[in-house]
């Protein structure tokens, strides 16, 4: 890394640190000040170190990595943050305000570092900042101070004559995940690469001196043939816990419904007026407020949620999202009220319909921490998803005698062509493959561990299967393609999050 030269006080300061693994002893210091200095509750921590053995017998020995916060220059805690909780500093240190996170989580899906976690006494996110209130007093950070070893160096990048640019400049340093193109400020020294990637090392069902949680993420497939599993082993790690529960799946999957629906009624020929389509709308109306639902009893912090629209981020897909369901439902209302205004709505409902179902998918790309959601087709996707949902919706009540038996032919067509292309789509993820290991385990849970029956019901059971029956007997098709996407969107949701990110 290049040293900045030049005059300093054209220099603004900018805060970084190297983790010296050659020197660290393991000895949990740091981990023990930092809770002490920041009151962390217990259940909570903002570093820890990790444990890897590595070798064979006799000849084995255990490597140290100090997991904390990264203080990216590129940060995208601070870009998923819908609320401006997580927020960047001058100086370059990653800060966060606990009085106003609502306790979304997106901070923690969007961190490639697993180094965020939900506060158990304060219900908010919280991690490591740099100790900021004792470097605005002039002091280190509370891990620095008591390091025995002095394996934690910080200082002003920008400074040529501080120390961690000496090191900066003269030593090999690394950083974790460089390819997520975060730019972190923490640097590691003499780490080995089997501590710093999750996927290296073997997991197994005991720590060294601890169980697994209950509730961690599974344990990643075998190691390939060609290692031992003895060679590389995880012996002492923290939780990693999914951010986003059944929640968040269901609530991907009432908005498709939700969006679907209405979206694809607005498409269809209105040979008996928009009579027919209030019905659809009050419907989606409904929908749309358990999907809202959803969404704030997720939050740690519900009665903050409306925070979201007196102090938005905007380059948050939360915020955008939240902006986009409340567009989305005021137009459903219109329509179902004005009756004069109807025709007109058709267009601008077509297209908050699809805003609704796709933004999603934005979200999930803006967690850069999970592979498996790094797809760019990914909302072109959930929109199809959608379209199942929304022509199959409808063809139940075609079928049924409950809207025009007119719509049966093209909802029919509509389905077919909805449930092909996410076939389609789902091809093209396999014959693409992941392109990171972390990828590769989060399809493995998917497709052949512990989410894999989820995911084939909805696959075989959801698509297939109506995909044959849609044209034959419509109403078993539609029902098969409602509950399928649903077992599909969890298991999409829950395998994304399935990979220990440290």
């Amino acid at each position: 890394m290049a040293v900045p030269v030049g005059d300093p006080a054209d220099r603004p300061l900018l805060w970084g640190k190297v983790l010296d693994q050659d020197r660290c002893i393991g000895c949990h210091a740091c981990t023990v000040a930092c809770k002490s200095e920041n009151e962390v509750a217990l259940g909570g921590t903002r570093t820890f170190i990790k444990q890897v053995e590595i070798g064979m017998y006799p000849n084995v020995r255990r490597h140290f990595q100090v997991t904390r916060c990264n203080q990216c220059e590129d940060a995208p805690c601070v870009a998923a943050c819908p609320v401006t909780a997580m927020f960047q500093r001058p100086d370059g240190i990653v800060d966060f305000d606990r009085d106003v996170c609502i306790g979304c989580k997106a901070c923690i899906a969007a961190c490639p570092y697993d180094a965020i976690f939900i506060d158990p006494v304060t219900h908010s996110a919280e991690k490591c900042n740099f100790c900021s209130h004792r470097i605005e007093q002039g002091l280190q950070p509370a891990c620095v101070s008591v390091c025995p070893e002095g394996a934690i160096i910080v200082g002003d990048i920008n400074d040529p004559e501080s120390e961690i640019s000496r090191i900066l400049s003269r030593e090999r340093v690394t950083v974790r995940k460089p390819h997520k193109n975060t730019r972190p400020k923490v640097f590691y020294k003499g780490a080995d690469v089997a501590a710093l990637e999750p996927s290296a090392a073997t997991v197994t069902p005991g720590f060294f001196v601890s169980q697994r949680h209950p509730r961690s993420t599974p344990p990643p497939p075998p190691v390939p043939a060609s290692r031992s599993s003895a060679a590389v082993r995880l012996a002492y790690d923290n939780t990693h816990k999914a951010p986003w529960d059944w929640r968040v799946s269901l609530y991907t999957w009432t908005k498709s419904l939700a969006a679907g629906a209405f979206g694809c009624a607005l498409l269809l020929p209105w040979t008996q007026g928009s009579g027919p389509l209030v019905g659809v709308a009050v419907a989606c109306m409904l929908l749309l407020l358990i999907t809202a639902g959803l969404i704030v009893a997720d939050l740690e912090h519900p009665t903050r949620f409306v925070r979201i629209v007196l102090r938005p981020q905007w380059r948050s897909w939360l915020a955008r999202g939240a902006f986009i369901l409340m567009g989305y439902g005021a137009l459903l209302a219109l329509f179902i009220a004005a009756p004069g205004v109807r025709e007109a709505l058709r267009l601008p409902g077509v297209l908050l319909a699809a805003a609704a179902a796709g933004y999603t998918g934005f979200l999930f790309l803006q967690c850069r921490g999970r592979d498996l959601w790094q797809q760019p087709a990914l909302p072109a996707g959930l929109l199809v998803q959608a379209g199942i949902a929304g022509s199959a919706a409808l063809l139940i009540g075609s079928a049924a005698g409950w809207l025009s038996a007119a719509w049966l032919a093209p909802l029919q067509a509509a389905a077919a062509a909805a449930l092909g292309a996410h076939l389609l789509l789902t091809a093209i993820e396999w014959l693409h493959g992941a392109s990171t290991a972390d990828g590769r385990v989060a399809a493995f849970h998917l497709r052949r561990g512990v989410y894999a029956p989820w995911y084939w019901a909805g696959i075989l059971g959801g698509a297939v299967v109506p995909l044959a029956l849609v044209f034959v007997s419509p109403l078993i098709a539609a029902a098969l393609a409602i509950v399928g996407l649903l077992a599909y969107q969890h298991a999409l949701v829950q395998a994304g999050q399935a990979v220990a990110l440290s």
